[in-house]
């Protein structure tokens, strides 16, 4: 565990009994509350069971609850790094397409200023919604779109063991940064690679490069093409939710090979 994600006695874990729950999209994008800034009560702003998804403000961050919270649960978390050329990222409608209950998701600060230390804005907002919810600190996943996805394998890849898994969602993996210095730490961690074919050729030019390093490195990344041209589709968000639930619950399949497709 990274040293900035201090050792906690985690609560139960849910129990995923029998097909992981693939929830389809919301008929309604769930309104954002803002939080006092001091707030810092575990259930406070934590809809009751049954109550629709309540992204909210903690202090200038973004937190998605997913529906039926259960305080006694020790949810994954989703770490989202939206693409910084984007116009404004939804992270209540994107958690909708991917599950309304099986994830606590976490949109950090964005960072405006090109010297900002962006994994420290990662790692804080980790600490805040610890704080707040009950997260599992051994299912913690990087997802980024965009320039996002690369950052998000960016800071994956130097603290492996502080992720339980990285997806990049039309963000190419940084090829040329030695980011596999610790390859034992590396190899370990589970990655997903997703882009549509009208990518831009900085997403899918390197894609042979990318699936070389990775099959001599002997580290696993699964890379999925899908047709369209929008990074956030339902179709696609559904797979990531399959992948994490996948990674979260085990699969009874054999696990891909590495680099598997």
């Amino acid at each position: 565990m990274h040293p900035r994600l201090p050792a906690r006695t985690p609560p139960v874990e849910p129990q995923f009994i029998g097909e992981p729950n693939f929830a389809t999209a919301a008929d309604g994008i769930p309104a954002t509350s803002p939080v006092p800034r001091g707030l810092r009560s575990r259930t406070a702003s934590i809809p009751a069971a049954g109550a629709s998804p309540l992204p909210t403000a903690i202090g200038t961050e973004g937190m998605f609850v997913p529906t039926g919270y259960e305080p006694g649960y020790a949810y994954p978390l989703l770490v989202w790094l939206p693409d910084a050329s984007s116009g404004r990222f939804d992270l209540g409608r994107t958690m909708s397409r991917v599950s309304l209950r099986n994830h606590v998701a976490v949109q950090p600060l964005r960072a405006d200023d090109a010297n900002a230390d962006r994994e420290a804005l990662v790692w804080r907002a980790i600490d805040n919604v610890r704080d707040r919810v009950s997260i599992n600190p051994r299912r913690i996943f990087l997802i980024g779109q965009g320039s996002g996805g690369t950052e998000a394998f960016r800071i994956a890849c130097r603290h492996a063991t502080a992720f339980a898994g990285v997806i990049s969602i039309g963000g190419s993996f940084p090829l040329r940064e030695g980011l596999f210095g610790r390859l034992e730490e590396v190899r370990r961690l589970p990655m997903l690679l997703c882009c549509h074919r009208e990518a831009p050729a900085e997403v899918v030019g390197p894609t042979d490069s990318t699936l070389r390093l990775f099959h001599a490195a002997g580290a696993m990344l699964a890379m999925r093409i899908y047709p369209g041209r929008n990074d956030l589709s339902k179709t696609i968000l559904a797979d990531v939710n399959r992948w994490l639930m996948d990674e979260i619950c085990g699969s009874s399949a054999p696990r891909p090979t590495p680099c598997g497709s």
